[in-house]
């Protein structure tokens, strides 16, 4: 297989899984002195992993939990956002402006910080009130603490089953993902790599997926252009669009709102000869209650998504780290 460290990625989930210990222990210590409110708080790759946090809140809990991008928090402010509110934010750097700002205005308004920072000694990682520093694994670190805060409430009863599960089977069942989409990954990139626009499309937790694999990895990375839309949108406008060669790629996932993707991936056959459907029920995640694969859907679809991102590199000569505007002007 092009470009993959096992032993790598195993120790990197497992070390993630590690944190929970940690994570408990800063969400219990929030639970017991009370808080009013959750705020997740990002932007760009970060807004997503929001954006997928809240919905499997949504599915499962009562608590006060909203999104803020945290540009437009610092251009309209919240007013739900001030004391007794646990604002939830994660940063590679740590030193992303809007983030920065952002994080400054909900302290300033009250507001508690919750930090996961990759790098201990970043800007952000001095402003938060808690504070855990390790690299990647975003999501995975974003749905820890909120299966905890909902545990606390006794809103997940499942939570022991589900990450002794999670312990003992996630980081292979991811490995063997990769493993099994790595063909398939290789021929979707030599099709679409040249695409003059390619559209994703996704519901659940899998529109933060769409979201952030169109924006954060094929604009960003590969400079490839496309559009990102929610499924339960395709048919007010996009469905207009689409003829027999538009390149459109469906996520479906296993969560609650799998028939919203699951309706644009039958409609598309009758419209389209140029479409995708990537189904994580497609893959056997060895050792995982059936009850528990739509929590874990986005994860498996960001290891599918490893697997193309490694050829779409390798075929069109472009190192993903290579950026022609990011952190390189001012803007």
């Amino acid at each position: 297989m092009l470009k993959f460290d096992k032993i790598k990625q195993i120790d990197s989930i497992n070390g993630a899984l590690a944190l929970r210990g940690r994570i408990n222990e800063i969400v219990d210590g929030i639970c017991e002195e009370g808080y009013r409110n959750i705020c997740w708080l990002g932007i760009g790759g970060t807004y997503a992993s929001c954006m997928q946090t809240l919905v499997h809140m949504n599915e499962l809990s009562e608590i006060d939990t909203f999104v803020e991008n945290a540009a437009e928090y610092c251009a309209t402010g919240n007013r739900r956002i001030g004391k007794g509110s646990v604002v939830i934010i994660s940063s590679v750097t740590g030193s992303t402006e809007e983030m920065v700002r952002g994080v400054k205005k909900a302290k300033e308004a009250g507001a508690k910080i919750f930090g996961f920072i990759d790098l201990e000694a970043a800007a952000l990682a001095q402003m938060v009130d808690y504070e855990i520093s390790y690299p990647a694994n975003e999501q995975l670190k974003f749905f820890m603490a909120a299966d905890r805060f909902m545990f606390n409430r006794g809103e997940f009863p499942e939570y022991g089953r589900f990450y002794k599960e999670m312990d003992e089977y996630l980081a292979n069942a991811l490995i063997d993902v990769e493993k099994k989409a790595d063909e398939s990954g290789r021929e979707f990139a030599k099709k679409h790599k040249d695409d003059m626009i390619h559209y994703f499309v996704g519901a659940g937790n899998q529109w933060g997926a769409a979201y952030s694999y169109a924006m954060c990895y094929w604009e960003e990375q590969h400079w490839i252009r496309t559009k990102s839309i929610h499924a339960a949108e395709f048919f007010h406008g996009m469905l207009e669009i689409v003829d027999r060669d538009t390149p459109v790629t469906v996520f479906v996932g296993e969560d609650s709102q799998r028939e919203l993707s699951m309706r644009v991936a039958k409609f598309l056959p009758r419209i389209c000869g140029n479409y995708t459907i990537i189904d994580t029920a497609d893959y056997d995640l060895k050792g995982f209650s059936k009850e528990f694969r739509g929590y874990i859907s986005h994860l498996v679809m960001h290891a599918v998504t490893q697997r193309i991102d490694a050829y779409i590199e390798q075929f069109n000569c472009h190192p993903m780290e290579i950026r022609r505007y990011y952190r390189r002007l001012d803007y």
